[in-house]
C-alpha cells in the first residue's frame, strides 16, 4: 500500500507539473496575439504551440485517469487488508482458546460441568467452509497485490511516456520558434538594408531636385534678360526698329530658354513624383520593420518564458520492484494461511 501510494502521489505530482507547461504554452500564444498586420499569420510556431497545448491536456487527462484507477485500487487494497486483519485477529483469538483447551487436565482448578456443551452454537461453519473462507481471503489479497503491482507498473510507464511525449513536443516547439526568430532576423536585416538604400536614393533624388531647381532658376534669369533685351529694343526710333540679326538671335534664345525651362520643369515634376514614391516606399519599409521588430521581441519573450521548461519539471525514478510481480516474490513474503 505504501509503495502504491508513492506511485499515485508521483502521478499527481506529474499532473501538477504539467500545469506549468500549459501555462507557458498559453502565455506564449497570448504574447503572439500582439503581432500586427502582415505578421499575424498561422506560422509553424503557432501550430506547434497549439499542438503542445493539446498534448499537455491529453497527458493530464491520461494521468488523471491513472490517478483515479490508483485511488480505486488503494480502496480495494485497504479493504483486503482490513479483511485480512480481521481474519487474523479472529484466528489469533481462536488459537489462544485452543491453547487454553490444551492446557486443561483433570487437575485443573477451573474445570466444571457445563449445560449442553455438545450443542452447536449459532453461526457455526463447517471446516471446509472455514478453509474456503481463509483461502478466499488469501487469494483475494494476493490478487489485489498483483493488480496493484501491475497498475504501479502501468502508472510508472504512463508517467515516463507522457514526460517523453511532452519533452519531444517542447523540443519541436522551440525548434520552430528558433527557426522563426532566425527568419525574422533575416527579414529585418534585409528590410534595414532596403531602408538604407531607400534613404540614400531619397538623398540623391533630393539633391537632383535641388540641382534642377537651381538650373531652372538660372535659366529663368537668363530668360528674363532675353525678355528685357527684346522689350528694350522695341523702343528703337523709326527706321532703327528693324528685325536685324540681334533680333533673330534674341528670339531664338527666348525660344530655346523656354524649351529648356519646360524640360527642366518636367524633369523636376518626374523627380518629385519619384521622390514621393520613395518616401511611400520608405514608410512601408519602416512600418514593416516596426511590425517585424515587434514580432521578434514577442518571439524572444516567448523563448525567455520557455526557459522555465529547460530543466525537467519533475523526475520520477521508479523503484525496481515497481515492475515485479507477486508470483516472483520469495515464498516467505507471500500470504500464508494462519
Amino acid at each position: 500500500i505504501d509503495c502504491f501510494f508513492q506511485v499515485k502521489e508521483a502521478a499527481e505530482n506529474a499532473i501538477q507539473a504539467k500545469n506549468l507547461c500549459l501555462d507557458v504554452a498559453i502565455e506564449c500564444l497570448t504574447f503572439r496575439e500582439s503581432r500586427r498586420d502582415i505578421d499575424v499569420v498561422r506560422d509553424p510556431v503557432e501550430e506547434e504551440l497549439l499542438r503542445e497545448v493539446k498534448v499537455i491536456e491529453k497527458t493530464k487527462k491520461e494521468l488523471q485517469q491513472r490517478v483515479d484507477d490508483a485511488f480505486k485500487q488503494l480502496c480495494l487494497l485497504k479493504e483486503a487488508r482490513q479483511q485480512l486483519t480481521c481474519d487474523h485477529r479472529h484466528k489469533v483469538e481462536t488459537l489462544e482458546l485452543d491453547r487454553q483447551c490444551m492446557s486443561f487436565n483433570p487437575t485443573s482448578g477451573n474445570i466444571s460441568f457445563k449445560v449442553n456443551p455438545t450443542r452447536i452454537p449459532d453461526g457455526t461453519t463447517a471446516l471446509r467452509e472455514w478453509e474456503q473462507n481463509s483461502q478466499c481471503n488469501k487469494d483475494r489479497a494476493e490478487a489485489e497485490m498483483r493488480a496493484s503491482v501491475d497498475l504501479r507498473g502501468a502508472i510508472t510507464l504512463s508517467i515516463a511516456q507522457t514526460n517523453n511525449e511532452l519533452d519531444a513536443q517542447r523540443i519541436a516547439t522551440e525548434f520552430a520558434l528558433r527557426k522563426r526568430i532566425r527568419d525574422m532576423e533575416g527579414a529585418l536585416s534585409e528590410l534595414r538594408w532596403q531602408e538604407q538604400n531607400t534613404l540614400q536614393e531619397i538623398a540623391d533624388m533630393e539633391e537632383e531636385i535641388r540641382q534642377l531647381e537651381e538650373d531652372i532658376r538660372k535659366r529663368t534669369l537668363d530668360l528674363k534678360v532675353a525678355h528685357t533685351r527684346l522689350e528694350t529694343r522695341t523702343y528703337r526710333p523709326h527706321i532703327e526698329l528693324c528685325r536685324d540679326q540681334a533680333q533673330f538671335g534674341l528670339t531664338d534664345e527666348v525660344q530655346q530658354l523656354e524649351g529648356t525651362i519646360r524640360a527642366l520643369q518636367q524633369k523636376r515634376t518626374e523627380s518629385q513624383d519619384a521622390l514621393d514614391a520613395l518616401y511611400r516606399q520608405l514608410h512601408r519599409i519602416q512600418t514593416d520593420i516596426g511590425y517585424k521588430t515587434n514580432s521578434l521581441q514577442l518571439d524572444n519573450k516567448c523563448m525567455d518564458t520557455r526557459k522555465k521548461l529547460v530543466v525537467p519539471v519533475e523526475k520520477f525514478d521508479p523503484e525496481v520492484d515497481a515492475v515485479n510481480r507477486t508470483r516472483n516474490l520469495p515464498r516467505n513474503s507471500q500470504l500464508e494461511l494462519a
